[in-house]
């Protein structure tokens, strides 16, 4: 049976293994609403911060976990481990849905040694590990690649993943079947949520809404963002979001507050209602240097305002240039301030970009788009 009942009458249980609250609720909120509907049973296992409550109004049922991204320690990862087998154990879920990296890993290891759930493994871009060029990084990134090759190949597994060209790096290097790939473009937008406003008065502003992250282009933004200053160039250019202390990408408060103070960028942290923040944006920038599908892209496309990324995976396939933006070099904040400034100076453009980019959106990158393949990997991976 493919559907979300049991040959026993039961209703199917789904579980997903996401490491932070936050995430789920910004980047998996769709597809669990959608299982929820078809009639699975949801269970989100995940760090309880600030959105348990958020969670569990939904109607999933929330299951907390002690598991830290940053930790290295192996006694701690393997606690780690072992209390994810305790869940599934207890839980005894027919599918089980692990977000990113170390819940692929060690999830996937709880499944195999159960020989129990169905998997389905989603990586929402390389992250850290597969940016990085330090040493250490590359270290461990010999040894997850070792270890993805017997996880995501084992049993009743996929991957899916969420670009051509992360599809590209783990099958070529052999990490993974391509059998096994299923390819699903982001998380999806609520395209109600997010519409497009009248352009505000007044100076322009350039945005930048992230993690604020080395790896996301945030000091190439800064940098361009002096560039046009001194060249007389008025606009404001604003960082939203705050930092990430678990990611060791993570730029710390004080770098931020010295941005803030010197005039260079405004800074105004996390913000809960990012519709509101892009009505007050004339272009949204993400020089990022690698993603899965950036959802900030997606959600600024989706309010109708021109885009400004670097040509890296996941921007790329949002932002198609010269149509809904401008794609530049990788780490080039010289090529960063001239795009910007191409948009700043051509109000007809960015109309032009921003309808077209939220007429992508609409057709290709909906909740409701993305939630119906999601729910369709669920249903072939119940099926006998």
């Amino acid at each position: 049976m493919s559907g979300p009942e049991t040959k026993s009458g039961r209703r199917r249980k789904l579980l997903f293994f996401v490491t932070e609250d936050w995430y789920f609720c910004s980047h998996r909120l769709p597809p669990a609403r959608a299982a929820l509907a078809a009639g699975y049973e949801v269970v989100v296992a995940t760090r309880v911060d600030r959105r348990g409550e958020q969670i569990a109004a939904e109607g999933f049922r929330v299951v907390p976990l002690s598991l830290s991204r940053r930790s290295r320690n192996p006694l701690q990862e393997l606690a780690a481990v072992m209390e994810i087998v305790r869940i599934y154990w207890q839980e005894r879920p027919d599918i089980v849905h692990h977000v990113a990296l170390k819940p692929v890993l060690y999830g996937s290891v709880a499944a195999l040694l159960l020989r129990r759930p169905a998997v389905v493994n989603a990586m929402a871009g390389m992250g850290f590990l597969f940016t990085s060029s330090s040493r250490s990084a590359g270290w461990l990134r010999a040894v997850v690649s070792r270890v993805f090759r017997v996880l995501l190949n084992a049993g009743r597994n996929v991957l899916i993943l969420q670009n051509p060209d992360d599809v590209n790096l783990m099958v070529s290097g052999g990490l993974v079947q391509a059998s096994r790939v299923r390819l699903i473009r982001g998380s999806g937008v609520d395209t109600q949520r997010f519409h497009p406003a009248p352009e505000p008065d007044g100076i322009p502003v350039v945005m930048l809404a992230s993690r604020m992250l080395w790896d996301k282009g945030v000091g190439e933004f800064v940098e361009a963002a002096r560039q046009l200053r001194d060249r007389g160039v008025h606009a404001r250019f604003v960082l939203v979001g705050d930092g990430d202390p678990d990611n060791p990408a993570s730029i710390p408060d004080e770098q931020l507050k010295l941005w803030h103070d010197s005039g260079v960028a405004e800074c105004w942290g996390r913000c809960e209602d990012m519709p509101g923040a892009f009505a007050q944006a004339h272009i949204v920038c993400l020089p990022s240097y690698r993603e899965g599908l950036p959802k900030v892209l997606l959600e600024a496309a989706a309010c109708g305002l021109p885009l400004v990324a670097t040509d890296a995976p996941g921007c790329r396939e949002i932002v198609r240039h010269g149509e809904n933006g401008l794609l530049v070099p990788l780490r080039d904040a010289t090529a960063l301030a001239l795009a910007i400034e191409r948009l700043l100076a051509d109000s007809a453009l960015r109309a032009s970009m921003g309808k077209k980019g939220r007429r992508m959106v609409e057709e290709e990158f909906s909740e409701a788009y993305v939630a119906g393949q999601t729910l369709a990997v669920y249903r072939e991976m119940c099926a006998p």
